[in-house]
């Protein structure tokens, strides 16, 4: 498929956008590539793919222009590689590959010509080896000896590669050097289905012609994990004498599986369509015998892949959730989409207490350092009691109870989440005292409330976070906090009833709420110790 590789003028952060019928281009939202750069129009440019395919692009009277290379442009039919240039943004136009158009002509259907099963090859088979007291051939030994030489000649060529789309033309490649093939098409399970995924041409001008793989056969080799070979039907009546006919239709065909111990991975297809019995037997066996490599280099590549994105998926969600559910994450067991859902959480934000003044008696420096100290210890606390990092905004940190996965007893963990805070605070305090550094004095605010969560921001950039007025309430309770002050909203209160002390201060009035606001706060330094410790304890 064609894509349109737009990189950022900023951050050079590239995005891949995949080409449609009609594809708009500028800096307004409903288009369909937005491009975030001041220079753009807000309606830049579009990409339209014409009847033969290729893609068009055209400058709608953009006021800074379309540049390909250093040439500005009004219209365009796109190469592969192009480069363009919109404002600061730059633009590169990647054709459909050659192995792309290629899968096109590949379809799995019945086959009009009827087809003969010449010989079946059960797993494993073709692997193989006597004992040395039980060979009592040199056609044996000499048998022994191929299979060896193929595992070598195919482990040096595809060995170490773990990129499918260099693994899969490489495994072809080897498997046309030792079998008289025309055509080759590797096949694998995706979604409970077979897809293809490589297919080669031994005559690179076949390259657009039409691949019908038999239904049948294929059925054959996936529901009985068996190496198939087959050949047209040569003394078919219905071509008697219609030699034209027999060269262009009848081939002979071997289809084996992709095995990795007992599980399928895929089918590996190869035909000839010069000879009716262009494969032996033999064939059959060294073709199984180079599918049963070819499936544990994929299975690696795909372990390699899997591991690679659960990395990057751990690196980018390990400094924002528990570490619980980074692993329910990687697992897929949860998942971040974009948009979001409305739930109940409660919202716990806490801030520094003259931050600003501390900030303008102290080196940049000093200031980063103090508050790398300060998080490290708040969030290791907050994970501890199962919440979630929404942000941190300068000094505050921004915490939910209940997001992305229920939390009962939300309300209770948040508050128990906050004493814990301030008691670590203090003695993260004594140390800086006996450092000569000024202690830290923070206050925090709660409240539960109905919002809308999920993974929200810009195509390029997602954050998981909460957006509604519950989030509002929670900062205003916490610019109400004064030093050591853990305030929670009535709401907070109502569910917790029976489970803590909290005592009511006087109504405040809140911005943005038209009525005074009931107000409690929980004394940390009356807390009891087991109230605290009791429920400390991963999802």
């Amino acid at each position: 498929m064609a894509k349109l590789v737009v990189t950022a003028p900023l951050d050079g952060a590239a995005q891949e956008w995949v080409l449609g019928a009609l594809n708009t281009l500028g800096r307004h939202p409903d288009n369909s590539v937005q491009i975030l750069d001041r220079i753009v129009s807000k309606e830049h440019a579009q990409i339209l793919k014409q009847p033969d395919g290729r893609f068009l692009f055209r400058d709608l009277g953009s006021l800074n222009g379309s540049f390909l290379g250093t040439n500005r442009i009004s219209e365009h039919v796109l190469g592969h590689g192009d480069e363009l240039v919109l404002g600061s943004t730059h633009l590169r136009f990647v054709a459909e590959t050659p192995t792309e158009q290629s899968l096109k002509q590949v379809t799995i259907g019945p086959i009009t010509v009827e087809s003969v099963v010449r010989a079946k090859l059960d797993a494993g088979s073709s692997g193989d080896f006597l004992p040395e007291k039980q060979i009592t051939s040199v056609d044996a030994l000499r048998g022994d000896y191929e299979k060896l030489r193929i595992a070598h000649e195919l482990g040096r060529a595809i060995g170490g590669v773990l990129d499918l789309e260099q693994l899969l033309p490489k495994i072809l490649d080897k498997s046309f050097e030792m079998l008289p093939a025309d055509r080759g098409v590797i096949l694998l399970l995706e979604d409970g289905a077979l897809k293809p995924r490589y297919v080669k041409h031994k005559n690179k001008k076949d390259g657009d012609k039409q691949i019908v793989l038999s239904t049948s056969i294929l059925a054959e080799v996936q529901q009985n994990k068996r190496a198939v070979l087959s050949s047209d039907a040569s003394m078919d009546s219905r071509f008697s004498g219609k030699q034209s006919i027999i060269m262009q239709g009848i081939r002979s065909t071997m289809c084996v599986p992709l095995l990795h111990g007992s599980d399928l991975l895929g089918i590996m297809h190869l035909d000839s369509q010069i000879a009716t019995n262009a494969f032996t037997d033999k064939d059959l066996q060294i073709f199984t015998g180079i599918a049963t490599q070819a499936a544990s280099a994929i299975q690696n590549a795909r372990l390699a892949k899997k591991i690679e994105e659960e990395t990057k998926t751990r690196a980018q969600f390990q400094r924002l959730l528990s570490p619980n559910l980074v692993e329910q994450l990687v697992a897929g067991k949860l998942h971040l989409e974009k948009g979001g859902e409305l739930r109940e959480v409660t919202i716990l934000i806490s801030d520094i207490r003259g931050f600003t003044s501390m900030s303008e008696k102290k080196e940049p420096a000093e200031i980063v350092h103090m508050l790398n100290e300060y998080f490290e210890l708040m969030v290791d606390i907050l994970f501890r009691y199962s919440g979630t990092l929404d942000k941190y905004v300068g000094d505050e940190i921004m915490a939910l109870f209940g997001a992305p996965v229920d939390l009962p007893d939300a309300p209770l963990q948040a508050v128990r989440c906050a004493v814990d805070m301030m008691r670590a605070l203090e003695d993260f305090n004594r140390t800086r005292q006996a450092e000569g550094l000024e202690p830290i004095r923070i206050g925090i605010g709660i409240n539960t409330g109905q919002v809308i969560t999920g993974a929200i921001g810009s195509s390029r950039t997602l954050q998981y976070t909460a957006i509604g007025d519950a989030v509002n309430t929670a900062s205003r309770l916490c610019s109400v906090a004064k030093s050591g002050q853990i305030i929670l909203s009535e709401r907070t209160k109502r569910r917790l009833e029976g489970t803590i002390e909290a005592v009511e201060l006087p109504p405040v009035h809140l911005k943005g709420k038209t009525e005074e606001q009931r107000i409690f706060n929980v004394d940390s330094a009356t807390t009891p110790n087991d109230w605290r410790d009791e429920h400390t304890r991963p999802i």
